[in-house]
């Protein structure tokens, strides 16, 4: 309505006093409407931390229980250099990591694909417009790992225990594992004679953490986005990848029946919609069935091949022949420095010279529960379904088993499967011909005539587009294939 006001001044002025009377209005609309940004005009980059105590029954070693913690955070945000416009809405995630990759190498990769696309997904987030946090869970990147859990190396793991359950070490100490992704005889393949002389026991005796460990640290997380982004609706969009989803599966079930998470309905309330992106499903084993030979050591550690190779690994589906330039040059490097440079510790580990080490990357051993069908058919708000075609790490069938366990009430939940794309999704690029789609289609999310960025552009647009609009490729509900080319089926 003041705006109508204005223009009729303007007029008056105009006919009133000629061009000087449009220097007078022009005072009164900058006096009423000072400048503002509509979209970003740069991102802004920042890392904190958010201090706790451990509570009592949170992780499976009670030696932690009392002791000072702090869970990183990396933040990449939008900014506006007039500040943002009042009819401008402002949008808040909350990206949750998965095993072995923390928050930053996960979604803020540093470097840019064959078509000089950044690849970072915070990045392109925060230019649309969104703030984006990506937390370090604990006992990962930058967060707490205590002096007698994860920063031991005598935590690593031991000779396996005999079928019988005798242990072959003259010393008697051995270890059992339930779970392959927690190797055996770590100390002796991996951490001897850097920094290990020998064979050692022991300071904390059992899994690191379950998923409830990290279910406190994400409720830590969505207070902290809502109170810094200020979202226009009070709330955030929950992003998990890979183990993230059973973490963030978890953290929205309203049932959670762990005395030391109270309130899971507070939680919730502050959450709009939820991702689930090559994530893990109806997983075993789990905390409730104490699976056999559960894990009786905290630490895992991974040299360079180990930590940014086997995801990339591909199952069924198009080959690499097909999907040329799916790992873009230079990645794979760019992920291990952010990899070590976020692991002070461990990249001093490794190698027979203290002086010149390999290099190891450390993260936790934990067991999982929480997001299976029972959970997911609790949700009450929109959910999107992201998963890699060729992902040869987690299932693609979960991606459908997902979605098919949501309520069949839910209008609001989409499944995208991505061609080309392995668990690793948002680190895939394009290269060649394919990148290209025949006209007159188009790349999702792209301006016409482009060529394919690579999945890491899906998913970058996907969310984008999600988190602004509820919606992908403008429905707000259905199943969809992206193809070699970039093109929405």
């Amino acid at each position: 309505m003041h705006r109508r006001w204005i223009a009729l001044g303007t007029c008056l002025a105009v006919g009133a006093f000629g061009v000087g009377g449009l220097l007078m209005t022009d005072a009164i609309r900058f006096a009423a409407d000072p400048p503002c940004d509509e979209k970003p005009t740069d991102i802004v980059r920042s890392d904190y931390e958010l201090g706790f105590t451990v509570p009592s029954g949170l992780m499976p070693d009670t030696q932690f229980t009392g002791q000072k913690a702090h869970v990183a955070v990396h933040r990449v945000g939008p900014e506006y250099a007039h500040g943002r416009c009042p009819n401008t809405p402002s949008k808040a995630a909350v990206l949750i990591h998965g095993r072995g990759i923390p928050g930053r190498p996960a979604f803020d990769l540093k470097g840019k694909d064959q078509h000089n696309n950044k690849m970072s997904m915070q990045e392109g987030l925060a230019r649309a417009g969104i703030d984006t946090f990506a937390p370090d869970m604990l006992g990962y990147g930058y967060s707490t790992r205590f002096d007698h859990g994860l920063d031991d190396p005598h935590n690593a793991s031991l000779t396996p225990y005999n079928g019988d359950g005798t242990c072959p070490e003259p010393s008697g100490l051995c270890d059992r594992t339930h779970n392959s992704i927690f190797p055996l005889k770590q100390q002796a393949e991996k951490l001897k004679p850097n920094p290990l002389d020998k064979l050692y026991p022991h300071s904390s005796k059992v899994r690191f953490a379950n998923i409830d460990t990290w279910v406190r640290d994400i409720r830590q997380a969505i207070d902290d986005a809502v109170a810094k982004a200020k979202p226009t609706d009070g709330k955030v969009t929950l992003v998990g990848y890979s183990l993230g989803g059973p973490r963030v599966g978890r953290t929205l079930y309203a049932a959670n029946p762990n005395p030391a998470l109270p309130g899971s309905e507070a939680t919730i309330a502050k959450v709009n919609s939820a991702v689930f992106m090559s994530s893990l499903f109806n997983g075993l084993p789990t905390e409730e069935q104490k699976p056999p030979n559960l894990v009786s050591f905290p630490l895992v550690v991974a040299n360079q091949k180990e930590a940014t190779t086997w995801t990339l690994s591909t199952a069924s589906g198009p080959s690499d022949q097909d999907c040329t330039g799916r790992i873009p040059p230079g990645s794979q490097d760019n992920v291990w420095k952010e990899l070590t440079q976020g692991d002070q510790i461990g990249k001093k580990w490794g190698g027979d010279d203290p002086h010149h080490p390999d290099g190891l990357v450390r993260s936790p051993t934990f067991t999982t529960y929480g997001w299976n069908t029972t959970v997911a058919q609790q949700l009450k708000m929109p959910v999107l379904v992201l998963h890699g075609t060729g992902d040869g790490t987690v299932p693609v069938a979960n991606a459908s088993s997902i979605y098919n366990a949501l309520p069949a009430s839910t209008t609001n939940k989409v499944m995208v499967q991505v061609t080309c794309a392995s668990h690793v999704l948002g680190w895939e690029g394009c290269d060649g011909d394919r990148c290209m789609p025949t006209s007159p289609a188009n790349v999702y999310g792209q301006e016409p005539g482009t060529p394919w960025a690579g999945p890491h552009g899906t998913v970058t647009a996907a969310l984008t587009e999600w988190i602004t609009k509820g919606t992908f490729n403008g429905a707000s509900s259905g199943k969809y294939t992206v193809d070699k080319s970039g093109v929405v089926h």
